[in-house]
């Protein structure tokens, strides 16, 4: 069942337009990604459906609300934490969780949220005392504070160390497990891969691909390349007669087999009755930046 509907949506600043012809759906349940690079249109796209924006044309259904007539009532059920969100310096995570529950009717307990997103020993910390990594918990806290059916969350990982960020990955998997729909804004490759359902690839305003990311990488280049030195001499045509497999060639003393599908699978089955070793096997696959230069054209960071 869709949450959210988006239709032809578009929205321009003066002359310059943000957003056109926009188009997706986002299922309950799922972590729906908007990937791009900065300057796509992506927070704007997400401001509209949150009603923080009025598009200037297309259609947009937040759980059967629209943003715009309904936005009293859809910010009782949908969460929001942008990129540039700040509190006050000296307001204190217990604090700015109490004073974001009084904005809802039916709001989540601050106390057991604290303590489920590993603030519990800087409840009575300054916002300008906490770390990157202990800002970002606080935001999604503040997101989920009202008990909302869909969190949208805006490059929530932007200038975090590795391990900071892959604990806030841990941390918006766990909101997904809470029954929450979560729109994740961002523009890293890894991210969008390790956490998405499936994504939005918004470039220049525009939707240049929509599915899951094994979907679009398949889509893209479907072929995987498996390198290898076996352990006595070994026949090519052996591997060339797999179905799965489309090329058998050498690099030195490695062998290069690429194919589709479960090819991995076939080549060491192959290996294994022969009783040929596979030394320094590597699988070589696309990855989802590959599918995004062949989908735009450049690389995310051009």
């Amino acid at each position: 069942m869709s949450v959210i509907e988006v239709t032809n949506l578009h929205k321009r600043y003066g002359g310059t337009v943000a957003v056109s012809d926009v188009s997706f759906t986002v299922a309950a349940g799922e972590i729906f990604g908007v990937l791009g690079p900065n300057g796509a249109g992506k927070t704007t796209t997400v401001e509209c459906l949150a009603g923080l924006r009025v598009p200037d044309g297309g259609e947009v259904s937040v759980l059967g609300l629209d943003p715009r007539r309904d936005v009293t009532r859809l910010r009782q059920q949908v969460g929001v934490q942008l990129q540039e969100s700040q509190l006050p310096d000296r307001l204190r995570v217990t604090e700015a969780l109490e004073l974001y529950a009084s904005f809802y009717r039916e709001p989540d307990d601050p106390a057991r949220l604290i303590e489920e997103l590993g603030l519990g020993e800087k409840r009575k910390t300054p916002y300008a005392k906490l770390s990157g990594g202990q800002k970002q918990r606080l935001s999604i806290a503040l997101a989920l504070v009202g008990n909302p059916k869909i969190a949208i969350l805006d490059e929530l990982t932007t200038g975090l160390d590795p391990q900071a960020r892959r604990d806030t990955w841990g941390l918006i998997e766990r909101v997904r497990d809470r029954g929450v729909t979560v729109v994740l804004v961002t523009h890293f490759m890894e991210e969008a891969e390790r956490l998405c359902d499936r994504i939005a690839v918004i470039d220049r305003g525009r939707v240049a691909a929509l599915g899951s990311p094994a979907a679009l990488v398949a889509a893209v280049a479907p072929e995987q390349r498996i390198r290898f030195r076996p352990s006595v001499p070994l026949d090519d045509q052996l591997l060339a007669d797999l179905p799965q497999v489309t090329a058998v060639t050498r690099s030195g003393s490695q062998v290069v087999v690429t194919g589709t599908g479960d090819v991995l699978h076939a080549v060491t089955s192959v290996l294994a009755r022969n009783q040929i070793i596979a030394a320094d096997l590597r699988l070589e696959q696309a990855t989802l930046d590959d599918a995004f230069v062949e989908l735009t054209g450049h690389r995310l960071t051009d």
